[in-house]
């Protein structure tokens, strides 16, 4: 290659192109700049869309930008780059991959491929460089290359999440309207109330406004009005008692009451419903459906018959409902057959023209549910509606024939010569089933039965509409509508009756619980339907698995679980690697081919744990430990359950550390590499427990990260410090220099920091502290980095980039930090004698950092020959073993302090 620019020239070069990040241009910018800069003939950036495929997102060839164009990675040097390490073919590329035409198209002579992650590690895309010469890549070019990939790789990722977050805020309207539908096209009044005085409506269907007069909105928050003060005062008692029963009971509640209409007006209503309850047991809400039923209380006579009918009549469910219902009927009219039947689909009869209705009926069937004649039920049986009566019963609402020539009715042996029949409609006025009584003889009168069958019709309606809904409600509340499968409520049922079964019978239990690894990022990136296709296919695939008297089931967004009775231990194995090889099988959905990678846990009773009921949290334990390691399966173990254990007793007794002020902070020196003076310290949280003794930072910091004790942590940290100093400084024993204290990046992701800061270290001037922020924290939002950077640094404070080279830095961002120092991670100085690229990085970073007007300083020296090396190379500061160990804070005043103010 040819000669280089110096060093300050390139990066300055490479900063200004990379300083267009979030432009359109950025990616052409780039490969313009990179051909330049690195004299090469070719340069492309290409985002991956497949396993498969990449498409080019600027391509610079003969001196200027190309058109984009895609291309399969199979059988390309690419191919070796894309997810993986960068890759060098410095000559004769064609004859190492003689398949790849667009290497020929080019001349190339040789090949330089680095991978694009984006910031959250997902392998995205591609960069590579082609020359028609033989290539070499020095020490700054490879600077160049990487600092390049991680900011283009940063772009591509961010440009993605804008797409997928478009996509997941259209599916999330799509999925509010849907609800909304459903709900407001249930029938009556469904709602969702607290179980307080006064049942506080959360959540009612449209169908209130018609039922008691009032609006939703007005309903909602007892806003205008509470549900409770609606209830006659008469009925309230027992209504209250009727739902508190079915509380302690835990079953559905139905009554029928008076409830006030906004006219001022009591209306009967029947309503039916039930408690909700959280993990403990306590009632979450109530929640169900109402019907107005005023018209069966019309007369006392007719409410007379209905009560008789309703005391014969046992069953509440189902066809025996129904059945009973019929039979009871026709035998207080003294008729001679009778039937309740179903419209296949509901007929609008009320908004449509009559020759719309007629040509519905011409081709509606309709299906019995209970049918009795001569004192015997009947199968039940399906026939068309058209030229029956029962389709004058649809038509008129109400028929009655009074004396006809003989009617047979299609399929039963019943000669009437006269009827009466009533149509049963929802709650919206469709028509959705008929309710008849037959007689053999002429009818003289039908006042009664008319009277008796319209009030019956009601509550035959609602219980027609109440099954229809319930399979309904049933599917949704048992089924998983993206899978099919049981969901989570079903699959608990489920895991009970099986271990109920397995104690019994003295059978073994196997449960295994499937997590799709990393199945967020396909979310993110593809959107919500994309995912949803990818579980349906992972459920298809699992229920086509060979496994007998199984429960399979979906518990949340990218877990299933399956049940397997009597499968010994090396079934068990062997239907594990089953699952994760068919699971892991490639997925194509619109020409984009996935690969899933899956965690397995599981659990097997008595084996593993002794107690059935014991055997879902076994499972899930095996699972957590399943996705924090590397193996696709996991079996349970008891030091599974330990160690769990220990993290949440070492949780709870950080937490009362932390808040009883037990830490202690330890100080490591500094030190100048050209004079050995003390330059400042860096403060290291200590922990001595006193049942554990001292517990390491490397498992208490991490833990307090996770659980979200860090920011608690930090605080004390930033406190305690600012107490130190003040303490030294009054005992005439300052600190030279700073005292460097880390942020962590969810502290660091506060956008009022610099506030916060200031007030817990109000003991002691800014220019006292030094903070150190992780490269890999502040790139996370660069951007608002930069803001919070700004404001530290307007308020006095020193800023060290900590780790600095272990992370996917961007010198644009870089340059706006106005960071005090850098500090060079001590990964690449434990081995920079022996490493020739370890000692280049080091270099590297010392000359970025001049450049950029900042200091070094170099972590974990533990050598004097590490000490002068890194002194030739320019670096200013230093801390490690070989200048001092961390110290509590009266050692260190006594061995450094000391002797630094004399």
């Amino acid at each position: 290659m040819h000669k280089r620019n110096d060093a300050a020239d390139t990066f300055r070069l490479l900063a200004e192109g990379l300083s267009l990040s979030g432009t359109p241009n950025f990616f052409k910018t780039l490969v313009e700049q990179l051909a330049h800069l690195l004299y090469v003939d070719h340069v492309l950036i290409a985002a991956v869309t497949s396993g498969e495929l990449a498409e080019t997102l600027a391509v610079w060839s003969a001196g200027q930008l190309q058109e984009n164009f895609t291309y399969p990675l199979e059988g390309t040097p690419c191919e070796t780059v894309v997810g993986r390490e960068a890759c060098l073919y410095p000559c004769d590329v064609q004859a190492r991959f003689p398949q790849d035409e667009l290497l020929g198209q080019l001349g190339a002579e040789s090949y330089m491929g680095v991978p694009l992650f984006a910031p959250d590690g997902a392998a995205i895309g591609l960069l590579a460089l082609l020359h028609s010469q033989p290539l070499r890549i020095e020490g700054m070019e490879s600077d160049i290359i990487r600092i390049a990939a991680a900011q283009a790789g940063s772009e591509l990722g961010r440009r993605q999440a804008e797409d997928a977050l478009r996509g997941s805020e259209l599916m999330s309207r799509e999925s509010e309207r849907r609800l909304n539908t459903l709900l407001n096209h249930l029938p009556g009044m469904a709602y969702r109330c607290l179980n307080d005085p006064d049942w506080t409506i959360q959540l009612v269907s449209q169908g209130a406004e018609a039922l008691i007069g009032y609006r939703p909105d007005e309903l909602e928050g007892s806003r205008v009005v509470s549900f409770a003060s609606l209830v006659h005062p008469d009925d309230k008692p027992q209504l209250e008692q009727e739902v508190n029963a079915s509380i302690r009971q835990r079953r559905p509640y139905q009554y029928v009451y008076r409830n006030r209409h906004r006219s001022g007006e009591y209306r009967w209503v029947w309503e039916q419903g039930q408690a909700v309850f959280d993990d403990n047991g306590a009632v979450v809400y109530l929640e169900g459906f109402i019907t107005d039923v005023t018209d069966q209380q019309a007369s006392q006579r007719v409410q007379s018959a209905v009560v008789q009918v309703a005391s014969t009549v046992t069953s509440r469910a189902g066809d025996g409902y129904f059945q009973q219902l019929i039979t009871t009927l026709v035998e207080l009219l003294e008729a001679d057959a009778g039937f309740i039947a179903q419209l296949n689909h509901p007929i609008d009869v009320g908004g449509n023209a009559t020759a719309a209705i007629e040509a519905q009926l011409r081709q509606a069937t309709m299906t019995t549910v209970s049918l009795t004649a001569s004192h015997t039920a009947l199968d039940n049986l399906t026939f068309m509606l058209s030229g029956t009566p029962a389709a004058r019963v649809v038509a008129e609402q109400e028929s009655v024939e009074h004396h006809v020539d003989t009617f047979t009715f299609p399929g039963v042996p019943l000669h009437a010569q006269a009827w009466i029949g009533r149509r049963l409609d929802n709650a919206r006025g469709e028509a959705i089933g008929v309710m008849m009584v037959f007689y053999r003889k002429p009818l003289a009168t039908n006042a009664f039965a008319t009277s008796v069958l319209q009030i019956l019709s009601t509550g035959a309606a609602a219980e027609l509409e109440r099954r229809r809904d319930h399979r309904h409600m049933h599917r949704l509340a048992y089924t998983d509508s993206i899978t099919g499968l049981p969901n989570r409520i079903r699959f608990m049922e489920l895991l009970a009756r099986f271990s109920e079964e397995a104690v019994r019978l003295e059978h073994s239990l196997s449960l295994l619980l499937v997590d799709i690894r990393r199945f967020k990022e396909i979310n993110d990136l593809h959107g919500h339907h994309v995912g949803d296709q990818l579980l349906a296919t992972v459920a298809g695939r699992i229920q086509n698995q060979e496994l007998a008297q199984r429960g399979v089931a979906r518990l949340s967004g990218d877990e299933f679980a399956l049940l397997l009775p009597q499968a010994d231990e090396s079934r068990l194995l062997e239907i594990v690697r089953e699952l994760g090889a068919v699971i892991k099988q490639p997925i194509t959905l619109d020409h984009r081919v996935f690969t899933l990678d899956v965690s397995i846990g599981f659990a097997r009773y008595p084996d593993h744990v002794t107690d059935a009921d014991e055997l879902f949290n076994a499972a899930s334990i095996a699972l957590h430990h399943a996705k924090r390691g590397e193996t696709t399966y996991c079996p349970y173990t008891q030091a599974m359950r330990h160690a769990l254990e220990r993290r949440q007793w070492m949780t709870e007794r950080l937490h009362l550390a932390i808040l009883e002020r037990r830490l202690e902070l330890y100080f490591q020196p500094q030190v100048d590499l050209a004079s050995h003076t003390l330059t400042g310290a860096e403060a290291l949280c200590r922990w001595f427990d006193p049942e554990w003794g001292w517990v390491s930072p490397g498992e208490f910091i991490p833990l307090a990260e996770e659980r979200g004790l860090i920011r608690m942590l930090g605080d004390w940290v930033l406190e305690e410090a600012a107490r130190q100093l003040s303490q030294w400084q009054a005992s005439d024993t300052p600190l030279p220099g700073r005292l460097s204290i880390n942020i962590s990046a969810q502290q660091f992701a506060d956008p009022q920091l610099t506030t916060r800061v200031g007030a817990l270290t109000a003991s002691v001037v800014p220019s006292a502290i030094a903070l150190e922020l992780t490269e890999s924290d502040f790139m996370r939002d660069p951007d608002q980095a930069v803001i919070i950077t700004q404001a530290m640094k307007q308020a006095g404070y020193a800023l060290f980039i900590d780790d600095f080279g272990t992370g996917y830095s961007s010198l644009a961002y870089l340059r706006r930090f106005a960071a005090d120092a850098l500090k060079i991670d001590i990964s690449f100085v434990r081995d920079m004698l022996d490493n020739h690229h370890d000692r280049t990085i080091v270099q590297t970073i010392i000359a970025m950092a001049d450049a950029l007007g900042m200091k070094t300083l170099a972590e974990g020296v533990e050598s004097v020959a590490q000490a002068e090396l890194l002194a030739q190379m320019g670096c200013n500061q230093a801390q490690g073993y070989w200048f001092g160990r961390p110290l509590p804070a009266t050692e260190f005043a006594a061995t450094w302090l000391t002797s630094s103010a004399s």
